[in-house]
């Protein structure tokens, strides 16, 4: 219950006017622009952008201005903003195995088809403050050294039939049966943006979930289970950056229209399974899929996924958080818990008031009793 605040319209305008002179900072420095945040800033706003589902980088970069930095208030911003579009068509899903990559390891095969391609990573970096950054001008830029080219990427793998492909690492692992076969499913699953989340979710629905939630949230809970909150140890099968085509279906020619490139994150973890009644000991998957250069959310989520499988596989469950799809799901959007969380710096004076008469009653009683028993 809210009580009715009059005559804060001023102040409330003076507020925001604070505010954009914070955002603007010093006049004297030349103020930042969104083209500048988004070329050098594109893993912040490659987090905007997913977490906010919504792909395009100048918009995130635009929120990311606005929010001074803020990446919630930013994805905030971007949702907002997304929920005032119209929705033209669906795109076709889209196919990773095409993917022209610049990124992509594995921690289980050294020797793979296609080759380990390093990319642009911060692993093999000394995370050392590098003071040349805060010179005037442009720092140089290292030199790259020739390399060998890879192997050609195979051909075939997946569907697409005859295009160059990078193969999947698991694609090799489950031509000898050594993991679960991952097959589409026919039905559409259902839309996290349109529809609210309903409990049990299938692993579409989570998968939504965890794309979207909190960079933080889901690495915590993808770090218990390393430490053993869930009874999965996995394996980096393949992780892969780059882009892929986003293709429409067009009723009125009769096949698909390229309309443009997205930037992708792709991981699959392989896990030891022990087998069931049903399937053979074998390697399950845990899977993870974030717009934009995510790597540390990829991994995080295809742990979490992985974890949250348990009883489709028909594993105990010990208890874990990360097991826990009520628990995971609903406390991983920043946004909801954004919102839930700063309600509580709103008036609440009413509410106040009465916890206040309630505690004087209760001590007055107390009061009276000790005095009685006196």
């Amino acid at each position: 219950m809210y009580v009715a605040v009059k005559g804060g319209e001023r102040a409330i305008d003076n507020a925001h006017q604070w505010l954009a002179e914070e955002r603007r900072g010093d006049p004297a420095i030349p103020e930042l622009t969104i083209p500048q945040i988004r070329e050098q800033m594109k893993l912040a706003v490659n987090r905007v952008m997913a977490e906010g589902s919504l792909y395009d980088p100048d918009l995130a970069a635009l929120a990311i201005k606005q929010a001074r930095g803020d990446l919630i208030e930013a994805v905030f911003l971007i949702r907002a903003y997304r929920t005032t579009l119209p929705r033209l068509a669906a795109s076709r899903p889209v196919d990773t195995g095409a993917m022209a990559v610049d990124r992509r390891i594995s921690a289980t095969f050294k020797d793979l088809p296609g080759g380990q391609v390093l990319g642009p990573t911060f692993d093999y970096t000394h995370r050392l403050l590098d003071f040349a950054l805060m010179a005037e001008g442009d720092a140089p830029l290292p030199q790259a050294r020739p390399i060998e080219a890879p192997p050609s990427p195979f051909v075939g793998e997946g569907w697409g039939g005859g295009a160059p492909r990078m193969p999947h690492v698991t694609g090799f692992l489950n031509r000898d049966g050594l993991i679960e076969t991952a097959e589409p499913g026919d039905a559409t699953p259902p839309d996290l943006t349109r529809e609210p989340m309903e409990l049990p979710a299938d692993r579409a629905l989570r998968l939504q979930a965890l794309t979207r939630g909190d960079e933080g949230f889901v690495l915590s809970m993808a770090y218990s289970t390393q430490r053993g909150y869930g009874r999965t140890h996995a394996f980096v099968g393949e992780l892969r950056i780059g882009t892929v085509a986003v293709e429409v279906d067009i009723p009125e020619l009769g096949f698909a229209v390229e309309i443009g490139e997205i930037e992708l994150t792709e991981c699959e973890t392989v896990n030891q399974f022990k087998g069931s009644k049903t399937e053979p000991p074998q390697f399950t998957r845990g899977y993870g899929l974030v717009m934009g250069q995510s790597e540390r959310k990829a991994i995080a989520m295809s742990l979490v996924d992985r974890a949250l499988r348990w009883q489709e596989l028909g594993e105990d469950f010990t208890g874990a958080p990360a097991q826990d799809e009520e628990f995971v799901l609903m406390h991983c959007d920043n946004i909801q818990a954004t919102g839930f969380l700063e309600h509580i710096k709103l008036p609440h004076y009413v509410d106040f008031q009465a916890e206040l008469e309630l505690v004087r009653k209760l001590r007055a009683e107390v009061q009276a009793m000790q005095e009685a028993a006196e």
